[in-house]
C-alpha cells in the first residue's frame, strides 16, 4: 500500500474535521471539493487511501479479547474492563466508543464522487471495490456490536443523519453480503510491491464467509472457503514467528492493518510486556484460556491420560501457549518470568503488572524486535489463512458433512503449531468435533479479536463469561532455572456477570440518542 500518500491524504482529512454533531461525524467539503479533486487517477487514488485510514486499528483486535474469558482489562480508562465484567453502561463513553461513521462518511463520499474521474475504467471498479469492502466491514463490526444501527449509504445532511432511524441488523447483513458478492469479481486475488496491504479478492470472500458461517448458512460458507483455498494462500511455518515484524505480509495474511514507523506508528504494543519491561501489563491472559491448550499429546488437561501435572502446569503443552502467552517460569528477554512471588519486580500486585500473573507474547515475542515497542511498523493481522481453515471445517461439522477434508483441514493447522493429528477414535461425530472446533479456533486465534464473536453466535455467554475469574497459581520461580514451586493458593481477578438477554449486545452510547432520539435502545440498558 501507498502508505506515504494515505498518511498525507489522511492528515489532511483530519484537519477538516467538524464538530461531532452527529453520529456521521461528517467532514466539510468546502476545500477538498469536486472541484478540485476528481481529475485524475492520482486524485482518486488519494481520496480512496483516506479511506483507508483507521479502517481498523490494532488496539481493537488486540483488546477485544477483554471482552471475552479470554482475558482481563485492568485499566478502566481502556474501555474493557466494565466490557467483560458485564457492567458496562450506555453512558460509559471509555468502553462505549466503536458507534463511529467518519470511515463509512468518507466511503460514501469517495463512492458518490468518483465517477466522473477520467481513468482507466478497469481501476475505477477495482478501488470502488476497495472502498465498497471498507464500508461494509465497518457494517460488519457496528452490527456485532450493537445489533440493528443505522444504514446510510449516500452523503445526507446533519439534519437527516440526527433523525434517521435504526436499520435491522437482518437487512444490513444482507446488504453487507450483496456489496460483497457484487465487488469479489473487481478486485485481484493478491498484489504487489507498494499495493500490498490493499483489498483482495480474498479479503472480501473471507468476510462474506465469516459472516455466512456467524448466520449458519453453511453451504454458501463452504464453498466461499473452498474457493478461497484455491488462491494459494499457506500457512506460514512458524506460529510464533507468524507475528513478528520481519515476516509480515507473509503467505498466510489475507488482510491487515498496516503500519509505518514514525509516520503511521502501531502504538499499541507497549501495553502488554510487564513493568520491569516497560509496559503496562493491559491484556492479562486468564486462567480459562491456559486451561483451554492441550497436552502435546493432544489430550486435554482433564484427561487422566494425558500426563498433565498440577504443580507443572505449562510442561509438554501445545507450543502456542508459550508462544501466545507469558506464564511464571518461562524464559523471556533475557530472564525468567515472575509474576508470582511478591519479592518479584514483575508481581502481580505491582503497579502496571498483570492482576492474572499471564502476559502476552503474541506480537512481542522477541521485544528485540522494537527500537521502540510503542512506535514500531508492525501489522496487525485482522483475516489470515487459519481462519479459512479453520471456519471451513465448522461449516462442514455443522452441516453434519464428516469427511476427510474435515480433518484435513484442522490438522494442517494443528501441524504447523507442532500438535498431533486428531484423534479420529475420539473426535468422530458432530457433538465431539464441533467440541474440538471451538476449542482449536480459541487457542489459535487467542488476542486476534475473534472470540468474542465466537462466544456470541455460539451463545454460551452464560457459561464462559459470568462467575469467578482466576489467574496462576501462586509460589516461587528458581530465577537460574525457571523451576517452579507452586502453593495452593491461586490469584482471584475478579467476579463477572452475564445475562443472555442483553450482554450479546453493547447498548447505544448516550450521546448518540440525546442527538438523536429516533435511535432507540438495546434490551436492559
Amino acid at each position: 500500500m501507498k502508505k506515504t500518500t494515505i498518511i498525507c491524504f489522511a492528515a489532511a482529512l483530519m484537519s477538516l474535521s467538524a464538530c461531532k454533531k452527529s453520529f456521521l461525524d461528517k467532514e466539510p467539503l468546502d476545500k477538498y471539493s469536486t472541484t478540485t479533486l476528481w481529475k485524475s487517477s492520482a486524485d482518486a487514488l488519494a481520496v480512496l487511501n483516506g479511506c483507508y485510514n483507521n479502517w481498523e486499528d490494532g488496539y481493537n483486535v488486540m483488546y477485544l479479547d477483554c471482552a471475552s474469558d479470554n482475558a482481563y482489562g485492568q485499566f478502566v480508562w481502556e474501555g474493557f474492563t466494565s466490557i467483560g465484567n458485564g457492567f458496562l453502561s450506555a453512558t460509559d463513553t471509555d468502553a462505549n466508543n466503536r458507534w463511529k461513521y467518519v470511515n463509512i462518511q468518507r466511503c460514501n463520499w469517495f463512492l458518490a464522487n468518483v465517477d466522473p474521474t477520467p481513468m482507466d475504467e478497469t481501476l475505477k471498479r477495482r478501488i470502488k471495490a476497495e472502498a465498497r469492502f471498507l464500508r461494509a466491514y465497518q457494517y460488519f463490526i457496528l452490527t456485532q456490536l450493537y445489533g440493528d444501527v443505522p444504514l446510510v449509504t449516500t452523503m445526507i445532511s446533519i439534519d437527516e443523519a440526527n433523525k434517521i432511524a435504526r436499520t435491522p441488523k437482518a437487512d444490513i447483513t444482507k446488504f453487507i453480503l450483496e456489496e460483497l458478492k457484487t465487488i469479489a469479481p473487481d478486485l485481484p486475488t493478491n498484489y504487489s510491491g507498494s499495493d500490498v496491504g490493499r483489498i483482495t479478492r480474498a479479503a472480501v470472500l473471507t468476510l462474506k464467509a465469516r459472516i455466512e458461517l456467524f448466520n449458519k448458512d453453511y453451504a454458501t460458507a463452504i464453498a466461499d472457503y473452498q474457493t478461497i483455498m484455491n488462491f494459494g494462500y499457506q500457512l506460514f511455518p512458524s506460529y510464533q514467528d507468524l507475528f513478528r515484524i520481519q515476516n509480515e505480509n507473509n503467505t498466510e495474511v489475507i488482510l491487515d492493518v498496516q503500519y509505518k514507523e514514525n509516520d503511521l506508528p502501531n502504538g499499541n504494543l507497549g501495553v502488554m510486556p510487564s513493568s520491569s519491561m516497560g509496559g503496562y501489563s493491559s491484556i492479562a491472559p486468564t486462567q480459562a484460556l491456559v486451561d483451554a491448550y492441550e497436552m502435546i499429546n493432544g489430550k486435554t488437561t482433564s484427561d487422566p491420560a494425558s500426563g498433565y501435572d498440577a504443580n507443572n502446569p505449562y510442561v509438554n503443552r501445545d507450543p502456542r501457549l508459550a508462544a501466545t502467552v507469558i506464564f511464571p517460569g518461562q524464559l523471556y528477554d533475557g530472564s525468567y518470568f515472575n509474576s508470582i512471588d511478591k519479592n518479584a519486580s514483575d508481581y502481580y500486585l505491582g503497579e502496571n503488572n498483570s492482576k492474572t500473573g499471564y502476559i502476552v507474547k503474541k506480537y512481542t515475542s522477541n521485544l528485540s524486535d522494537f527500537q521502540d515497542i510503542w512506535n514500531n511498523g508492525l501489522n496487525m493481522i485482522v483475516m489470515r489463512y487459519a481462519e479459512v481453515l479453520l471456519s471451513y471445517a465448522e461449516a462442514k461439522i455443522e452441516s453434519n458433512q464428516i469427511d476427510a477434508t474435515v480433518y484435513d483441514a484442522v490438522n494442517k493447522v494443528r501441524h504447523r503449531a507442532g500438535m498431533p493429528d486428531v484423534d479420529q477414535a475420539v473426535y468422530n461425530t458432530q457433538t465431539t468435533l464441533r467440541a474440538l472446533i471451538r476449542r482449536e479456533r480459541r487457542v489459535e486465534f487467542a488476542m486476534e479479536g475473534l472470540r468474542w464473536f465466537d462466544i456470541q453466535r455460539w451463545e454460551i455467554g452464560p457459561q464462559v463469561r459470568s462467575g469467578d475469574v482466576f489467574g496462576a497459581r501462586l509460589g516461587t520461580v528458581d530465577e537460574n532455572t525457571g523451576a517452579l514451586t507452586l502453593t495452593t493458593d491461586r490469584i482471584f481477578v475478579e467476579k463477572r456477570n452475564f445475562d443472555p438477554a442483553k450482554h450479546y449486545l453493547w447498548p447505544v452510547p448516550q450521546k448518540e440518542r440525546d442527538i438523536n432520539k429516533n435511535l432507540t435502545q438495546n434490551k436492559g440498558y
